[in-house]
């Protein structure tokens, strides 16, 4: 089944990002498990750019436990594209997210999918909640806010 394709305007953090030589396969478009790594561009800059997530010195860490793409135009390089991020749940430790790539200058998606942090302890890897500065500064990200 076929899903419901996403537009720009149901993102208010756009990420841009231009897609690499390496990102191309030898069927000369964006190998498929390269759009994860653009979801996990995108969804940790709207952390550190909006939550002042610092990556490097947080007592907390985001782990991916789980993500998925629906692929429905190719992307290739050299191409400027932008990743559309949404939060459409904020849990006790969870953050998941409603993601979608655009081709620069399209309205409709050429992917879509989700992906879903865990936050845990940096050191001892235990799930550890959401501080609320974090929530705070997420909130106008989910999803119901702006769809």
């Amino acid at each position: 089944m076929k899903p419901e394709i996403k537009s720009r305007a149901q993102y208010n953090f756009l990420f841009p990002i231009q897609t690499r030589w390496a990102d191309n396969d030898i069927y000369g478009h964006v190998n498929n498990v390269t759009y994860y790594s653009y979801f996990d561009t995108a969804a940790n800059a709207l952390l550190i750019q909006h939550a002042a997530f610092d990556i490097h010195n947080s007592p907390i860490i985001g782990l991916v436990v789980n993500s998925s793409c629906n692929f429905l135009e190719e992307l290739t390089y050299p191409e400027i594209i932008e990743v559309g991020v949404a939060i459409s749940k904020i849990g006790n430790s969870s953050l998941t997210y409603d993601l979608a790539i655009f081709k620069q200058g399209q309205q409709n998606a050429s992917a879509q999918g989700q992906f879903v942090h865990v936050f845990v302890e940096r050191e001892t890897k235990k799930s550890t909640s959401i501080p609320q500065g974090m929530r705070d500064a997420l909130a106008p990200y989910l999803a119901q806010c702006f769809t």
